[in-house]
């Protein structure tokens, strides 16, 4: 009897311990408290592209201004035929003929007056001012903008290759330099000879393709 008393005791020491030990939980450091960077971690950036060393913002490129912390000064802007773009509280700021980096220091010099230190990046989205052309003998004639160098026996690719009845000997690039129309050969047959390779010219922004 006296064995089997104190294995009651036992068990009715243990249970309310038991059912203690189910009560309290350890918060992980996870749960403790919030990270230390809690209420700071920059927001998402919008997607862009990378422009390639010579780029300069032109008309019609979308460009993505993002201000730190200023939410409400950040815009995704198309720039006009003017050259410039508009931004909440700045208004109108000139964007066209200067990179990136010189568009982002005239923001942040702008907002100067509005925000202390500012931090402001420049994304670019679209650079559609980056076009060509090409017109004539070929299947797809039109404009095409540059994402990446691109040379004119590519730009022929991408408008679908040369028509039948081509002249494909006597091919020109057209190109302004300064306040001149400069004209340059290109033998598309040359090409696809592997002779004369240095008339595969890297094409600029405006310049235009003629196939005869």
């Amino acid at each position: 009897m006296r064995v089997l008393f104190r294995g009651l005791v036992f068990v009715c020491l243990a249970l309310p311990m038991t059912a203690l030990a189910q009560q309290v939980t350890v918060p992980s450091p996870s749960e403790a408290a919030p990270p230390a960077s809690a209420g700071v971690t920059p927001p998402p950036m919008p997607a862009g592209i990378t422009p390639p060393p010579d780029y300069v913002i032109g008309a019609d490129d979308i460009l993505a201004i993002v201000f730190w912390r200023e939410k409400d000064m950040s815009a995704e802007v198309q720039v006009r035929s003017d050259g410039k773009i508009t931004l909440p509280l700045l208004n109108d700021i000139q964007a066209s003929g200067l990179t990136p980096e010189q568009l982002r220091e005239q923001v942040t010099k702008a907002a100067n007056k509005f925000v202390e230190e500012p931090t402001v990046t420049i994304i670019v989205k679209a650079m559609n001012s980056r076009k060509v052309f090409i017109t004539g003998q070929v299947l797809k004639p039109g404009q095409f903008v540059l994402v990446a160098p691109t040379t004119v026996m590519q730009l022929i690719a991408m408008a679908g290759g040369l028509q039948e009845y081509a002249d494909k000997s006597n091919i020109v690039v057209l190109r302004a330099e300064g306040e001149q129309q400069v004209a340059h050969r290109f033998n598309y047959e040359d090409i696809m000879k592997r002779k004369n390779l240095r008339q595969n010219i890297v094409l600029k922004p405006g310049d235009t393709v003629i196939v005869p």
